[in-house]
């Protein structure tokens, strides 16, 4: 079977046999079920497409309400994020895709929650509370199509200016199986290539071209119709089918609660001391 997919978690699985150097971890967390693979190598990483790394899938229904379920969904999320971050230093957040397009809108809006601080001790002075906050800050850089510059030519220079200790890049991913759209997280300190899910690749955002750690975040929110097809007949699609990428009906209202929840799990890795009953008044 050919699957078109971003999730680690799916490419393992169609291999259909054990890979050498590849570890998969699962375990329960608060309301969600947590894989941890682990690729060991870079030619493990060549039999699933992938690179050597770690890949969290989080998986979980408890993303789309304001109780305390949501909340604790939150903090396991905020958790997995954690591990894979610098634990001090300043930290750039990118929300990429096209907030025209709303299923490619996740990582635009998930800015939208952002807590930015980088700011605030120049602005408030050393001795305001919220200027000992971590300086975080916070960027939706369009696509190629809108400014004419590659996002990761962006990413490059902004961390060239501004230094960061590590970058977190949100964006919209492609998935096989449709039970995973709007309901699973992938986390993964290999970086990301922006548009890969629906075959407009373009130049990868990783700890190789900026020159510091990147945690790649993603939901997602498309699947092609091929692979759709074929899980369905189990047989491969003619050549000559036509094909396309399909959503959701209500991709809308995915991508406002799954904005939410993302952005909202970021900001608790990044300022633990916080609630997210503070996030709904301050980001």
């Amino acid at each position: 079977m050919s699957v078109r997919t971003d999730l680690a978690l799916e490419t393992v699985a169609a291999a259909k046999t054990e890979i050498p150097g590849i570890i998969q971890e699962k375990r329960e967390g608060a309301g969600c079920t947590v894989t941890e693979i682990t690729v060991e190598s870079d030619m493990a990483g060549m039999r699933i497409g992938k690179s050597k790394g770690i890949y969290v899938t989080v998986e979980t229904d408890r993303a789309n309400a304001d109780s305390d379920e949501f909340n604790e969904a939150v903090d396991a999320m905020a958790e997995e994020i954690g591990r894979l971050l610098p634990k001090e230093g300043e930290i750039l957040v990118l929300g990429l895709g096209n907030n025209d397009i709303t299923p490619d809108a996740l990582g635009p809006q998930a800015i939208a929650r952002i807590l930015a601080t980088r700011h605030l001790s120049a602005e408030l002075g050393p001795e305001h509370p919220f200027s000992a906050l971590r300086p975080v800050c916070a960027l939706a850089p369009g696509v190629l199509g809108q400014t004419g510059i590659e996002v990761a030519e962006i990413a490059r220079s902004l961390c060239d200016r501004i230094k960061p200790a590590g970058v977190i890049a949100v964006d919209a991913l492609a998935c096989a199986d449709i039970k995973r759209l709007g309901r699973t997280i992938q986390i993964t300190d290999t970086g990301i290539s922006p548009g890969s899910g629906v075959q407009n690749k373009r130049k990868e955002i990783s700890k190789a071209t900026l020159g510091v750690p990147v945690v790649a975040l993603g939901v997602p929110t498309v699947v092609d119709m091929h692979t759709i097809a074929e899980n369905i007949s189990g047989k491969a699609p003619e050549p000559d089918m036509p094909n396309m990428i399909v959503t959701p009906r209500d991709i809308d209202k995915l991508i406002e609660r799954m904005a939410k929840f993302v952005g909202f799990a970021i900001n608790k890795a990044l300022f633990p001391e916080m609630t997210v009953e503070d996030f709904i008044v301050l980001a």
